[in-house]
Formats: structure tokens, C-alpha cells, sequence
């Protein structure tokens, strides 16, 4: 059997059975066995689980980076740790060590360090 044969065979399937069943139309479209059903249910589920969390915690970065002000302590991408010394449209200067200041583009912060764990990198820096 070919193909073509498989599609007339289904089509008369599927004329038969909504003549029977009587869930043609729009009631057809909600019954759980309906492909389109499960390939909305399956978009709606990616949708929730992996796009709407993605965007939640690129507008929460976003909102970080124009949040932030001198004194600071953030870690960029490439993990490096300091204090912000200056600020402009798109670059941070922070301090890394003592008088050693790097320039960085504000894409690579990858976020706040917490004010206890600052705190703590501070009084471990005056016991060295």
C-alpha cells in the first residue's frame, strides 16, 4: 500500500467516525485523543516550563544592571569579584584589589554578590 492509499483509508476513517460519534467541530478539537489537542498542550507546557521562566530572569538582570551604584560588589561572567567604582552608560570600573581597577562592559555582570558574603570578603581581606 502507498501513501496515497493510507490518506484515503484515514480521510474515510475519519468521515466515519464523526459521523457516529457526532463530535465534529469545535467539541472535536478539545477531545484529549485529538493530535491537535496534545501538539497545543505540548506548546502550552514548553511555554510555561522553559520560555515565560527565561524571560522572568532576563528582565530581572536587566533591572539589576540599571539598579546598580557605586560600592557595590558584583562578579562578572568571567568570575571576577570587586567593588564599583565608577559608573557609566556601558562601562563599570570596579576595583579588584587594592588600587587595581578594571574596566568592564555592563553585560558582563553576572550579578549582585549578597551584602553578608561582601561583608565577610572585607573583614578577610584586613585579617590578610
Amino acid at each position: 500500500m502507498n501513501f496515497a492509499g493510507l490518506a484515503y483509508a484515514g480521510e474515510a476513517f475519519a468521515q466515519d467516525a464523526g459521523g457516529a460519534g457526532g463530535a465534529g467541530g469545535i467539541a472535536g478539537l478539545f477531545n484529549v485523543g485529538n493530535p491537535m489537542f496534545l501538539m497545543v498542550a505540548m506548546l502550552a507546557i514548553f511555554y510555561f516550563l522553559l520560555i515565560r521562566p527565561q524571560q522572568k530572569r532576563q528582565k530581572e538582570h536587566k533591572q539589576m544592571l540599571a539598579n546598580l551604584q557605586k560600592g557595590d560588589t558584583i562578579f562578572t561572567g568571567g568570575g571576577l569579584r570587586g567593588r564599583i567604582t565608577g559608573l557609566d552608560e556601558n562601562v563599570i570600573t570596579m576595583e579588584i584589589a587594592d588600587k587595581v581597577r578594571v574596566k568592564v562592559n555592563r553585560s558582563a555582570v553576572g550579578g549582585l554578590v549578597s551584602k553578608g558574603e561582601a561583608a565577610s570578603e572585607k573583614e578577610s581581606a584586613k585579617e590578610s
